[in-house]
């Protein structure tokens, strides 16, 4: 069966109403009449093994199971001839993934005894196992139902356990991004798949027309953000005022392009918005643009949200720059983006949507550390919203924030710094001129200030703060801390963060927590070993391990080209290093394969700037050639050599 086909059957479990032609093709990108050709074939399948494609007209294709246990055979079937699913059981990730395919496609109870056998493994790793299975079924509403002498059973609605077959039993990487959410919206809103293919075509039509780019990702939010307002108005909701005059939106093109778009959804829906949606429809299509196309300052521009996302945007970006300092906490852009990108996202979680990211594991691989910044982001949203956030959502804040930071990289010009000192504007004024005199046109200084005038200093526009008092409030720059009378190991100081100097980075490496070549053949065994041996060195929290697991649990730390970078969910040790393992032979790590470990541990509460560490660990994610070398390496001098060939 081809993977056409695959897509189309996994669209109707996905669904409990009809599904149109139109709709397939979208999402498959090919013409309705070879979406009907596939069905004929599918169907065909489907009457052999209790199912049947049942055309309505007028209204789409929907599944019809008249034997449920052949059908379940015949997904079975499906599965045993997946390529995929001849995964080795070793890790925890794999066998949970492997029992809840299990317990979804059982027609009857299954014993704990015939499993243990089946996979190879003892009756406590199943229990324990069983847990992760719980946890996965239970946000689909779905439980394990025990019966003695029977052993146990998924139950839950035919709804739930349908699409929760269509989620974990086929891979659903290879939808399109813009049918993300398509398929649940009709759940949710009442609106048909027809009104909300209708919507979609007015969009995309209305963008085109008037040459405004917006990225799919973009186009998912202003379309999830007017169907859920339909939702809200329907049921007698109203829409929340802008805080701040929208005058200055008024006045763009895309306020026109807002009112098209408002008009026609009206005709479709047939139900009359307010107007105060015009405007938040044009924020959508304006997007970041508002940060170049309007006068807006930062300040206005975090006014036009809601309350609530301005709040949460805030929270979010100090948390970011208080964790990883990556001195991207007042790009305009960025908060302006991952504001748009909030409402509709705390809307599906308001919701129950399900959200899919096809692009999750291109993500992980090429922003890893915008990837790990968006954890951050996850555990806020998780602590303000009360919910779990999982890792497709993680996803998608990482592209606002991988943004973020390559703009940040291609900022030209020198650097920006204000100096701050105790001791009145003389000592100030010595260390300004010492470091014209010594950086010249590197360094560009903004202004000398006294500590209690702190808070005035104009964050946004600078980069650095040379500080002749230590600074122990929470500031949202690096603060490089100097004697009044700069000695040269200050002037070093400040060289190394002017020039980015590499070679920092190895200070972090060290020849004790080096392993090379070992024989480890899990997760588990690694990570034992690593933090074992950094307890032989620091101290260390008792549930330094625990914590380590519970970041795996939001998002497996690999990040593929055979690399892995585990780390406690929150930084815990008094010093930031990196301890570092190569193996023999590849590992499986939550699907992928592993055979470099680089387990990070960052220093509690550090004000450290940590740039360059996460740059290098992205360069060695990206770069399959180097870690292939890196795993080559037989002593520490051969490793260190082998990074700083790569880094020159």
């Amino acid at each position: 069966m081809n993977s056409r086909i695959i897509i189309i059957l996994r669209e109707l479990m996905a669904s409990n109403k009809p599904i149109t032609s139109d709709y397939l093709a979208h999402i498959l990108d090919v013409t309705s009449r070879t979406v009907r050709d596939d069905i004929k074939v599918l169907d065909h399948s489907l009457q052999h093994h209790g199912a049947k494609v049942k055309s309505i007209r007028g209204t789409g294709y929907q599944l019809v199971i008249n034997d449920d246990q052949r059908f379940r055979n015949y997904l079975n079937q499906l599965l045993d001839n997946d390529s995929h699913n001849e995964a080795v059981l070793d890790s925890p990730d794999a066998r949970v993934n492997y029992l809840v395919k299990r317990f979804l496609l059982a027609e009857d109870y299954l014993k704990l005894d015939d499993l243990c056998d089946e996979m190879h493994i003892s009756k406590s790793t199943i229990q324990s196992d069983l847990r992760g299975v719980k946890k996965i079924l239970g946000k689909h509403e779905i439980h394990l139902d025990k019966k003695p002498n029977y052993g146990l059973k998924a139950t839950g609605s035919e709804v739930k356990l349908r699409f929760a077959m269509s989620e974990y039993i086929f891979d659903r990487s290879e939808s399109g991004s813009s049918a993300i959410w398509h398929d649940q919206l009709t759940l949710i809103t009442g609106a048909t798949k027809e009104q909300l293919d209708q919507i979609w075509s007015v969009i995309i039509h209305q963008i085109k027309q008037h040459n405004i780019s917006l990225a799919d990702i973009a186009i998912n939010n202003l379309f999830i953000h007017i169907v859920i307002a339909y939702r809200r108005i329907e049921s007698g909701h109203h829409v929340s005022l802008i805080n701040q005059d929208i005058n200055e939106i008024t006045k763009q093109k895309e306020y026109k392009v807002a009112q098209n778009i408002v008009a026609a959804t009206e005709q479709i829906l047939n139900v009359s918005f307010p107007p105060v949606e015009v405007a938040y429809i044009a924020i959508h299509l304006l997007g970041t643009k508002m940060v170049s196309q309007t006068n807006m300052s930062e300040t206005e521009l975090e006014n036009i949200m809601e309350k609530q996302i301005q709040t949460m945007t805030a929270k979010i970006l100090e948390a970011i720059e208080a964790k990883m300092h990556l001195g991207i906490r007042h790009d305009k852009e960025l908060i302006i983006g991952l504001g748009l990108h909030l409402k509709p996202a705390i809307n599906r979680y308001k919701y129950g949507m399900n959200v899919r990211n096809p692009m999750l594991n291109d993500i992980k691989l090429n922003y890893p550390l915008a990837f790990e910044a968006a954890i951050v982001a996850g555990m806020v949203l998780e602590e303000e919203m009360n919910v779990e956030i999982d890792e497709s959502e993680i996803g998608y804040i990482a592209l606002h924030i991988g943004a973020a930071i390559e703009r940040k990289k291609l900022q030209t010009g020198p650097m920006r710094c204000f100096i701050v000192c105790a001791s009145g504007l003389g000592s100030a004024h010595l260390i300004k001129y010492k470091l014209k005199s010594v950086f010249g046109s590197r360094i560009e200084i903004l202004g000398t200030t006294e500590f209690y005038k702190l808070k005035q200093i104009p964050f946004d526009q600078t980069d650095f703060i040379v500080s002749s008092v230590p600074i122990n409030e929470d500031i949202p720059v690096p603060v490089i801390e100097v004697n009044a009378i700069l000695a040269e190991k200050d002037i070093q100081k400040i060289e190394a963060f002017v020039e980015e100097d590499i070679n920092s980075v190895f200070d972090y490496i060290r020849e004790e927590l080096l392993f090379l070549n070992k024989g480890f053949q899990s997760k588990e065994s690694v990570l034992s070993f690593l933090v074992n041996q950094i307890s032989l060195k620091i101290d260390l929290p008792d549930h330094y391990l625990d914590l380590i697991y519970e970041r795996e649990e939001i998002a497996p730390t690999a990040y593929g080209n055979l690399i892995a970078i585990p780390h406690p969910i929150t930084a815990q040790t008094n010093q930031t290093f990196l301890t570092i393992c190569t193996l023999k032979r590849p590992i499986d790590w939550a699907g992928k394969r592993v055979q470099f470990i680089c387990l990070l541990n960052v220093e509690k509460d550090s004000k450290e700037d940590l740039q360059n560490m996460y740059e290098m660990l992205g360069k060695m994610v990206d770069n399959a050639n180097l870690i292939q070398q890196l795993i080559q390496c037989q002593n520490y001098r051969d490793f260190i050599n082998t990074l700083i060939t790569h880094n020159q």
